[in-house]
């Protein structure tokens, strides 16, 4: 048999939560000796003790823990509960990780407000495009929102593209609409192609724009509120409106290099 301490060391665990668990009946020693007190513990032992901590990590209160170690659950029900539960922290990880970039995001525009200049707004006139694209509903138009919404669609369009012996024809081209309830956004992955019909492939031709805001931002698309920020000041200091959301016209753009992109922001603007 094992000292309490060597036991702890084994199961990778304080001797103070052994204590307790001995405390509150969760995990009894094999042994105890009448004159010393001291605890010993059986190698046996360590499976009951790899189930109760297995549980805490799933969130279960110890007493629940003991209630089902108690009932013997099986390897099968433990793993399942594991991987359940594994699951939950990586989606939990994931959004958490999505938070603390639109965090940082949001940050650099700040720390850069006052120093972005609306010298490199360009007003023009956007011709009509035809495009093949897919859609998808992002629950906003936070960039946090739309990049797990899009990233997804342009791998997807390309290949139904290729499988239909489709080449585009000009550059990868994002637009947005709002969806016809609450905050969601209506999200447009489209490529500039040729064809008029693409099978599984919706096409359609983007109306001109007569007189839009443009502005070409470099870096990855999670930055381009700095970008976005300079176009409204332009607008507001010219005396437009908006009209709608900018188009996003990515000239040069890497899933692999985000931040070496090159896109052109286009918003429709109009005078009252």
């Amino acid at each position: 048999m094992f000292t309490i301490g060597d036991f702890a060391r084994l199961g990778r665990v304080s001797v103070r939560m052994l204590r307790h668990y001995d405390s509150i009946g969760l995990l009894r020693p094999a042994a105890v000796d009448r004159h010393t007190g001291y605890r010993f513990y059986r190698a046996d032992q360590l499976r009951r003790l790899n189930r109760v901590i297995a549980l805490k990590e799933l969130g279960l209160t110890l007493e629940q823990v003991r209630v089902i170690v108690d009932d013997a659950v099986d390897v099968v029900e433990l793993r399942g509960m594991l991987r359940l539960r594994r699951t939950q922290l990586e989606d939990q990880l994931a959004a958490d990780t999505a938070r603390l970039a639109a965090v940082e995001a949001r940050l650099r525009m700040i720390e850069s407000e006052g120093t972005m200049s609306t010298q490199d707004v360009v007003l023009k006139e956007i011709a009509p495009v035809r495009v093949a694209e897919l859609t998808a509903l992002a629950p906003s138009y936070q960039s946090q929102d739309i990049g797990p919404v899009i990233g997804p669609l342009y791998p997807e369009l390309f290949r139904r593209l290729a499988d239909a012996g489709i080449t585009p024809t000009g550059p990868a081209i994002a637009w947005y609409e709002p969806a016809p309830d609450g905050d969601a956004v209506l999200v447009h992955a489209g490529v500039t192609v040729g064809a008029a019909t693409v099978a599984d492939v919706e096409v359609r031709d983007l109306p001109a724009l007569g007189a839009a805001a443009t502005i070409v931002h470099h870096g990855a698309m999670d930055d381009a509120d700095q970008s976005m920020q300079v176009l409204a000041r332009w607008i507001d200091d010219n005396g437009y409106r908006a009209d709608g959301f900018a188009r996003e016209v990515y000239l040069d753009y890497s899933p692999d290099q985000p931040e070496q992109g090159v896109t052109e922001l286009q918003l429709a603007v109009r005078r009252d």
